[in-house]
């Protein structure tokens, strides 16, 4: 597996999402998803994903028990301040005294002495970024975590950010079909030495070909909310997804391997975190950091999907107000 660089920290080109390891878009198995993380380590996919948001933190409790044995091969990345995700009132808590709470909460999940990289997973506009970013470097000078990063975040907060404490990566989503970070995050990874983590780079599975409707959907899962699985969009994207299904036929891959290779293409600061909790679709995932696009199918991809081709936003409307970017 190729090595590419968040800021300082060197992880596997290919990571591994685990959000839905625990329910989000349905009722993983806990040992399918616990058999993939072992596996991911074999195979030089050793960069983990979470926050304390996922499944209220049984996520990280999962992750834990998956790398028990073996968490030095393992570059473990964890979030916090999500509190809309869990019910809360707001949309983000990013207190200082609210940042080194939940640190020590996802370190006794995780049964771990420190946390790889610590995200910010939402912006809390109620409280200055310094502030926030302050108390995350206090936990690097305690020990508590090695590398900062900043979820869902526009470019002026970034610069705020990076000018406390040195950023290693902005995660935001980012796909064939979600490019908005190009215009300007992008740039501004580039010009700052900071990595950038694609997260939903499959589309929320839907660039993977196996959701034709929402019936394909269980009741509960999170993307029947969702504007680009709506029936007014869900047609045009269908459209978009079999041209994605030809180029990746001519190239012998899967639609989700091509969209991975496609997204390691835009830069060697980029490592995306395709979700899964098996086995066969990690080894697959990995695959695709051995794919080299050419000229010709770069350009096809950008045609096709050029920003702004999906039918819809990639979330509700209030939702992308509420975070500011």
């Amino acid at each position: 597996m190729e090595r590419r660089k968040l800021g300082d920290l060197e992880v596997g080109a290919v990571g591994l999402g685990c959000a839905t390891m625990t329910p989000f878009y349905g009722e993983p198995n806990r040992d399918s998803a616990i058999a993939t993380i072992r596996r991911a380590r074999e195979l030089g996919v050793d960069f983990l994903d979470s926050s304390d948001a996922y499944g209220a933190g049984r996520n990280e409790e999962l992750i834990a028990e998956a790398v028990a044995g073996h968490r030095d091969a393992y570059v473990i990345a964890s979030k916090f301040g999500n509190i809309g995700l869990q019910g809360g009132p707001k949309l983000a808590d990013g207190r200082p005294e609210y940042v080194k709470e939940c640190c020590d909460k996802s370190l006794a999940r995780l049964k771990t002495e420190v946390i790889d990289l610590y995200y910010i997973h939402r912006v809390d506009a109620d409280v200055p970024i310094e502030d926030t970013i302050g108390a995350m470097a206090e936990l690097v000078g305690a020990g508590k975590v090695k590398h900062l990063g900043i979820c869902e975040v526009g470019a002026q907060t970034v610069r705020r950010a990076h000018a406390v404490h040195p950023i290693a990566a902005i995660q935001i989503e980012y796909s064939l079909w979600s490019r908005d970070v190009e215009a300007e995050i992008l740039p501004l990874c580039r010009e700052l030495g900071i990595g950038f983590v694609p997260y939903s780079p499959l589309g929320r599975g839907f660039l993977t070909g196996t959701v034709t409707s929402l019936d394909t959907l269980r009741e509960g899962d999170a993307r029947r909310r969702m504007p680009r699985f709506q029936a007014e969009n869900l047609q045009r994207n269908l459209e978009l997804v079999e041209e994605l299904k030809a180029h990746a036929a001519s190239l012998n891959c899967t639609p989700a391997q091509l969209c991975i290779a496609w997204l390691l293409s835009r830069g060697d600061f980029i490592v995306p975190i395709a979700g899964t909790s098996h086995v066969h679709y990690l080894e697959q995932n990995a695959a695709a950091a051995g794919i080299k696009l050419g000229a010709d199918t770069e350009d096809a991809l950008d045609h096709v999907f050029a920003p702004g081709a999906a039918g819809g936003p990639r979330y509700p409307e209030a939702y992308l107000a509420r975070i500011g970017i």
